[in-house]
């Protein structure tokens, strides 16, 4: 499926050369969302997605946590290029796959604790209902301190910003893992 302005192979800049050349090494390619969206603007705003990635390392939650919101929340969105990257990068550094793969039964699956049930339950509602019910914060409060809470929904509202400019601009999966819901594995390099 093509993107609704043309990937830009060759970009200007040896700033931006060295980022598709690192980002080539890293992933085999040079991601879609770099050549539609973040080759066309200044280097401040692909600064400003790195400083996203910087401050998700300063989130105190369990990484395989954050890993779960992010890909319900790209899910959710039908995000198909985040939910690719979301799953390579769950194979590259956690053991969350199986639960990955399990979200659609979080709510009855033994693969989840009573915690994870309520940070998704409450994922859930804000990603797809734009609020939240007393009820539901409630049951996340019992299992989060403050802290954890407002890094649930910085990783749901950063989430946000790369699905809408995926989704804004007709990108699409990268093919680094399958993403048509069965059992899936790092694509073939």
């Amino acid at each position: 499926m093509e993107t609704y302005l043309p990937p830009i192979e060759r970009p200007r800049g040896l700033l931006m050369k060295l980022v598709y050349a690192l980002t080539r090494k890293r992933f085999g390619t040079v991601l879609t969302p770099l050549k539609v969206h973040s080759a066309r603007l200044p280097l401040a705003f692909g600064s400003w997605y790195g400083k996203i990635s910087t401050l998700d390392h300063k989130v105190s939650l369990p990484a395989d946590l954050a890993i779960l919101i992010r890909h319900h929340v790209a899910r959710i969105n039908v995000c198909e290029f985040c939910i690719d990257i979301g799953r390579w990068f769950a194979l590259q550094q956690s053991q969350a796959v199986a639960k990955l793969d399990a979200l659609e039964e979080h709510d009855t699956s033994p693969l989840f604790s009573d915690g994870e049930r309520a940070a998704l339950d409450y994922v859930t509602r804000l990603t797809r209902d734009k609020r939240v019910t007393p009820q539901v914060f409630q049951r996340l409060a019992e299992h989060f301190t403050d802290r954890e809470i407002c890094e649930i929904v910085w990783l749901v509202a950063s989430e946000h910003v790369y699905n809408i400019s995926n989704i804004g601009l007709n990108i699409h999966s990268d093919g680094l893992c399958r993403v048509d819901g069965k059992k899936q594995e790092p694509a073939a390099a």
